[in-house]
């Protein structure tokens, strides 16, 4: 199996300071004048076709490459800087690298992996000197072009791969997920059945009532919140949308013109009941002793001989887990406790995105198109890193099994002109889903805690910063 190739062997044995913009101005200002709008128009529509015709050309694109036959004489040496510093430090990208090499003997691929990645990727790529290829920090949208060479149409990339449209902009690509995940929960089979839990939680109020059961019959923490890390509290904003609501088209299209959108719809599913799962944890005391004092590193043990329950986290995390001890047959992967209408919903989506230097030589363009490309269809990285498959032919791995029963869907994109919306939104309310809003997740728990606001109070204050960055950006309430 060609996801296999390369990794079976490797992984066995080693096995926002933000740059992000509000986006373009308010096109509908009333101080914008018919001419101006109209040349903007045109410079608009004057780039997008120049940055189709360069992905188009066929000299240079992902969908224009084929493996061991093209740029195989090629002799350069290319940089790529990662956030994977622990594959940098157990060998597993070197072994890649020379696995590369088999079939590009003078593409040399220097790497270097970032530990404080969020922030520090987006301080070089401001500089424009980082090198060659880079994973696509938290950027807007509408710079993608400023800072990245296209790496195809979306309509090509499309027949390739799949979310080819994590990084798109006006129909063009700019970014190839190195993995994809599967949103869910990590857990700990040992403990479930010590704890008498038999069939896995399909809703918040059995998964609560899971969580009460492992604190009464077992040892373990029943919830690690991973509060101290900061960016591990992200994880729950990617349950909003399908998962929350089996809508494909909510985050990213309805979302930004919803009223009320953490209201409580009384079924146990919604953005409301998602945190009301962490709220409803915290308050009682199903989580560690004193979450200020988490450990990232020391919980993927904790998770893997179970001394934790569960923990809420993407796929991604999974490999790590089953690696970090002695029973890594004990870690399992489960749909997120939602149910709506009767269906489990999970969201599969793209990762950090390879993305290529605009200001690279043709050259260092054309060699980190080609390893990017072997990487994606070749590496098996994907596959034995836990990721859901993003070659279109290549096969997720077991860990889904879970998953079997559940509908699995991907975010559709914005609507044609609304790309920007909701990172507007997010900056405006300054509540950042998906964009880094940790310390909105935090202050769930701090309230929690505390009993300083109930959840109800925490939704209030949301929905409120969402319908004044509304009125502000005027954006019209749909729903």
């Amino acid at each position: 199996m060609k996801r296999k190739k390369v990794l079976a062997l490797t992984l066995a044995a080693a096995m926002t300071l933000s740059l992000a913009g509000c986006g373009s101005s308010d096109s509908s200002s009333a101080d914008t004048s018919s001419t101006e709008t109209a040349t903007q128009t045109e410079e608009t529509a004057t780039e997008e076709a120049a940055a189709e015709e360069t992905a188009e050309a066929g000299e240079l694109s992902y969908s224009s490459i084929t493996l061991g036959e093209d740029y195989t004489d090629l002799t350069t040496t290319i940089k790529f800087i990662h956030h994977k510093t622990d594959r940098e430090e157990d060998g597993t990208i070197a072994d890649l690298i020379s696995a590369f090499n088999e079939v590009y003997p003078n593409i040399t691929v220097e790497t270097e992996g970032v530990t404080d990645y969020a922030e520090d990727s987006l301080l070089r790529l401001s500089t424009g000197d980082w090198g060659d290829i880079m994973f696509i920090p938290a950027v807007d949208k509408a710079d993608l072009s400023t800072y990245f060479y296209p790496i195809d149409t979306l309509s090509n990339l499309s027949e390739e791969i799949n979310f080819a449209d994590i990084w798109e902009y006006d129909g063009i690509s700019y970014g190839v997920p190195y993995m994809a995940n599967a949103q869910g929960v990590l857990y700990n089979k040992a403990v479930f059945e010590e704890a008498g839990i038999t069939e896995l939680p399909t809703t918040p109020t059995e998964f609560l009532e899971a969580l009460q059961l492992i604190k009464d019959n077992t040892d373990a923490i029943p919830l690690y919140t991973n509060y101290a890390a900061g960016w591990t509290m992200g994880a729950w904003d990617a349950y909003i949308g399908v998962v929350s609501d089996g809508d494909d088209t909510y985050l990213n299209q309805k979302l930004v013109h919803t009223a009320n959108p953490f209201d409580d719809p009384g079924d146990d599913t919604g953005i409301y009941n998602l945190y009301r799962i962490l709220y409803d944890a915290v308050a009682n005391g199903l989580i560690e002793d004193d979450y200020t004092t988490t450990d990232w590193e020391g919980c993927k043990g904790m998770l893997n001989n179970g001394e934790i329950g569960t923990m809420v986290l993407g796929s991604w995390a999974y490999a790590q887990m089953v690696e970090a001890g002695d029973h890594g047959e004990d870690v399992g992967y489960m749909p997120f406790p939602m149910t709506v209408d009767g269906t489990q919903y999970a969201l599969a989506g793209g990762d950090y995105s390879y993305a290529i230097n605009i200001n690279s030589s043709d050259d260092n363009k054309a060699a980190a198109m080609v390893f990017i490309k072997w990487m994606t269809e070749e590496s098996g990285w994907c596959y034995f890193e836990g990721g859901y498959a993003v070659d279109k032919d290549g096969e997720n791995p077991d860990m889904y099994a879970a998953f079997d029963g559940a509908t699995v869907l991907s975010d559709q994109p914005a609507l044609d002109g609304e790309a920007d919306y909701l990172n507007q939104m997010n900056s405006e309310s300054e509540l950042s889903f998906n964009a880094g809003g940790n310390s909105k997740v935090q202050a769930i728990v701090e309230a929690a805690d505390t009993g300083s606001e109930s959840l109800d109070d925490i939704m209030a204050d949301w929905t409120a910063a969402w319908n004044a960055a509304q009125e502000e950006l005027g954006i019209e309430v749909l729903y």
